[in-house]
């Protein structure tokens, strides 16, 4: 099931008039899918990711639960508007709520992001299992958390589990709680991400609004008109 899924997945990827399905099998024995032909030995060095609930197979592009394919054009949205690469969104989102948009965690957080209520409010959230405005802001946040951490990955992701005070207060480090860590420690391995990511390739504003009488920092590709 989880095979052909995602080999629809890859074909939807490749040009229609091109379709096709390359593969091998890696130093491990496992195979590996691509929709992009690779050179005689570019394979080995090739980077791949684990396929959920396929274990003797991977790809090489992330792939995540069968849920998530619907969100995909919000977390692309998203993720360009606020400069956060699209591949660490949907890591958070798998880790956080597995994709589903009625998640409640036992400490209150809700939603495709696990959005906490003190998180909803900054960013003018009145629904939070309504994933547009989830999204929405569960990305702003982790993109504030990369600027309060000068895009340092690793930090952000803590503070975004542990809250920034945790971070700060062990000296702007991961806190050594078991559960932050392992979070961590798989969105890093879902991702093969670095400390750093890259700096936003087109300029982004950030803009204040006023909603229902709050003021909610906004993030925009476009310029506005009273800056």
């Amino acid at each position: 099931m989880c095979l052909a899924l995602l080999i629809g997945g890859i074909l939807s990827m490749a040009a229609p008039a091109s379709a096709q399905i390359y593969s091998w099998r890696d130093a491990n024995g496992h195979l590996v899918l691509s929709n992009v032909r690779t050179e005689t030995g570019a394979p080995a060095a090739t980077k791949t990711y684990a396929v959920p609930r396929a274990e003797t197979v991977r790809a090489t592009r992330y792939v995540t639960a069968d849920r998530a394919w619907q969100y995909e054009n919000l977390i692309t949205e998203h993720s360009r508007l606020n400069g956060v690469r699209s591949d660490l969104v949907r890591a958070v989102m798998q880790v956080e709520s597995a994709f589903n948009p009625n998640a409640i965690s036992p400490k209150g957080a809700m939603g495709l992001m696990q959005l906490m209520p003190a998180t909803m409010r900054q960013y003018g959230v009145r629904n939070a299992f309504n994933p547009s405005e989830n999204v929405r802001a569960g990305v702003a946040y982790l993109r504030d958390l990369l600027d309060r951490y000068s895009n340092n990955e690793e930090l952000a992701l803590a503070a975004y589990n542990a809250g920034p005070g945790a971070v700060d207060k062990h000296g702007q480090a991961v806190p050594p709680y078991r559960e932050t860590r392992n979070y961590v420690a798989k969105i890093n391995k879902m991702t093969g991400t670095t400390r750093q990511v890259e700096r936003r390739p087109n300029q982004i504003y950030k803009v204040t609004q006023v909603i229902d009488g709050r003021e909610v920092t906004l993030y925009t590709d476009k310029k506005p008109a009273n800056p």
